[in-house]
């Protein structure tokens, strides 16, 4: 009777709240591998835009799937459970790679039976699942594995049923890092990305000393080969395909020796970050004059020998010297690309890098070649070439702190802390502006009485980018890098450097801060961690209570923290008009000894951590188990206006505010 009382419970607040989520369902089967052992299958589907977490997942990232197995005497486990390959992506919010599940995910767990008969295995798997907007608390599911230990290849154990049970309601977790979930168009984005900066990387290579004077000289030979205008046109199409062709190889070649699961691995691993690191450092150097990257001499003789054959192979030779002879200035930009395609940890970012680089490359090429009446068209080489080069050579070694930065923060060393990697890229642009008003010169510059137009104008964008990054010190967001430096929290202060926390909790007053709160950098709101405690202090000051359900995880949650609560006519209100509840879904701190209380949602269950408290309080309360969510309610506990989500229009948010607070009043 009370297990129909539950459901029918249940099933009126699953009608009466959309809001509920159950976007994972999971089932079970055991395939036989030998006599005495088996793999445990564990198979999730999972609903479209939703993803569900890895095992494997940073330290202080989400809360990872995993799982666990009641051990008897009947059975070993033989390693560790395994799952299938993922995907890879980059969390703005904590600087690291986190690796999901889309649509289904398949485990495995082989086991050795020590049994003569036939029994079953129980197991549990707790996980986090998020989409786009929302993210669920963590939540366990009961597992249960038939061992028939007789002839058979498969067998399926029942499935487990999470809807039977209120399992997946009660505690489905929050997102957390990676949280800008990728679904197939956000990983089209990704590849257009890659290719776009390799295109533009590609013309800043043609502006190199090594290659912009090499089209006139390509020119000529077209002319003195080509009988024919159609035939100058035909042979420069070629040529430029050719170009294509070397360097799409070397992006296959690198896809193929490394491989989809070494390419997602480049992202987090400590090594490989550093080796990268030391290999930008010397790109970088090579660039700013201090020797240069070449290839054996020999190769290029052997390939000019070839290019004198003729036709086809002649003009692909020909494409191929460009490539060899051009290479202390291409190798450190093709070098950068594939290291940055590589550790986006998709397998054909290095092959979309290289076609965007080589489009780039290839296309004046082949117009020239087709039109050499274009050719005076263009500007005389001098020093404005060495000029791009120096330029491109800071730009290397500002991408390199990031890698460095990426190893320190899978270490947590915390010694590239936010405000040293600024500091940092302080150094090198403001260098790099002095460099281009012509205030500092480096071995290779020629010498010149003024600086050009463009060369004043890059300054001018170098110098005014410089500027923008230094109230980062004090704790500015910079949003518009917001990707490359540590987040905020990553600091020696969230405050900003040289901020001195005092006592007072509001912009009107220097009140201690009260019993229970806290305040929350960087920008000083008074919030509450625990329910009651904020309850008594708001019925104290008689003013409307802000429920906000969070996680640590949750990279919505940050977003509506550090773009919309900052506003103007939204912090005052938070600071002085609400007490701020928050309350973290996905705090696995465990409830204090004698707190323990059972489950609502399920019955027979304890609750074990103070999150999954929290997580069943908001799925009760207001029939919805996904964060961000705010609640705005009076000192009865009584609702002011309809909750809302993630809400990231200013003055939406704004007005849900004003009018929660005047029902209030």
């Amino acid at each position: 009777m009370k297990k129909l009382v539950l459901f029918l419970s249940l099933f009126i607040v699953s009608i009466g709240f959309s809001q509920i989520h159950d976007p994972v369902k999971w089932d079970t089967s055991v395939e036989k591998i030998s006599e005495t052992e088996y793999d445990l299958i564990i198979n999730a589907s999972i609903e479209k835009n939703w993803h569900l977490y890895s095992q494997n997942v940073p330290e202080d990232g989400p809360i990872p799937t995993s799982f666990s197995f009641e051990t008897t005497k009947d059975f070993e486990i033989i390693g560790k459970t395994s799952e299938e390959e993922g995907h890879t992506v980059n969390d703005p919010v904590f600087e690291m790679k986190i690796k999901y599940f889309e649509n289904k995910a398949t485990f495995k767990q082989r086991i050795k039976t020590l049994s003569k008969i036939a029994f079953s295995i129980k197991g549990t798997v707790e996980f986090m699942v998020c989409d786009d907007a929302n993210c669920l608390p963590p939540t366990d599911i009961d597992l249960t594995f038939a061992i028939p230990v007789s002839n058979g290849i498969n067998f399926s154990a029942n499935p487990v049923d999470v809807n039977e049970s209120a399992d997946q309601v009660a505690e489905i977790t929050e997102t957390a890092k990676v949280v800008e979930a990728k679904s197939p168009k956000s990983k089209d984005k990704s590849l257009l990305k890659i290719f776009l900066i390799a295109f533009f990387s590609g013309f800043a290579a043609l502006l190199t000393p090594c290659v912009f004077p090499m089209i006139p000289m390509t020119v000529s030979f077209f002319t003195k080969q080509s009988k024919s205008r159609a035939a100058g046109i035909r042979n420069a199409i070629i040529y430029g395909a050719s170009i294509v062709i070397i360097y799409v190889v070397l992006g296959l070649l690198v896809s193929a020796i490394f491989g989809a699961d070494a390419l997602n691995a480049l992202s987090t691993n400590v090594w490989f970050n550093i080796i990268f690191f030391l290999l930008l450092v010397i790109f970088a150097i090579s660039f700013l004059g201090a020797f240069e990257i070449v290839l054996p001499s020999s190769w290029g003789t052997k390939v000019d020998a070839q290019a004198d054959r003729g036709g086809i192979i002649g003009i692909f030779f020909m494409a191929l010297a460009l490539a060899i002879v051009s290479f202390s200035c291409t190798g450190p930009i093709v070098g950068t690309l594939l290291v940055e395609a590589a550790a986006g940890g998709n397998q054909i970012g290095p092959i979309i890098g290289m076609l965007g680089f080589s489009l780039a490359l290839a296309i004046p090429f082949a117009l020239f070649a087709a039109f050499p009446g274009w050719l005076h068209s263009l500007p005389k080489s001098g020093g404005w070439l060495n000029t791009v080069k120096v330029v491109l050579g800071f730009l290397e070694l500002a991408l390199a702190f990031k890698f460095l930065s990426n190893a320190d923060l899978v270490l947590q060393l915390h010694w590239l802390e936010r405000e040293v990697f600024l500091a940092i890229w302080i150094a090198i642009f403001g260098v790099l502006a002095l460099y281009l008003f012509g205030k500092i010169q480096l071995p290779h510059d020629s010498p010149s009485s003024h600086i050009s137009v463009g060369r004043l104008s890059l300054g001018l964008l170098s110098l005014t980018f410089t500027i923008y990054m230094i109230p980062g010190l004090w704790g500015a967001p910079l949003n518009l890098i917001s990707a490359f430096p540590p987040a905020q929290h990553y600091s020696e202060s969230p405050y900003g450097v040289g901020f001195v926390k005092t006592g007072s909790f509001s912009e009107n007053s220097h009140s201690e801060i009260p019993e229970g709160a806290h305040l929350m950098p960087p920008h000083n709101i008074v919030a509450f961690n625990d329910y009651d405690k904020g309850l008594a202090y708001a019925k104290q000051v008689n003013k409307p209570i802000m429920l906000d359900f969070t996680g640590h995880a949750c990279v919505n949650c940050r977003k509506m923290e550090q773009n919309v609560w900052v506003k103007d006519e939204i912090l005052p209100i938070l600071k002085n008009d609400v007490v701020l509840i928050s309350l973290y879904v996905d705090d696995k701190r465990p409830l204090p000894a004698g707190e323990e209380i059972e489950s609502k949602l399920r019955p027979g269950k304890k609750l074990k951590y103070i999150g999954q408290k929290w997580s069943e309080f908001q799925t009760i309360k207001y029939g919805a188990n996904a964060q961000p969510f705010y609640v705005l309610i009076n000192t009865n506990e009584e609702k002011l206006n309809e909750p809302v989500a993630y809400t990231p229009d200013v003055t939406e948010y704004h007005n849900w505010l004003k009018t929660g607070i005047s029902n209030f009043k």
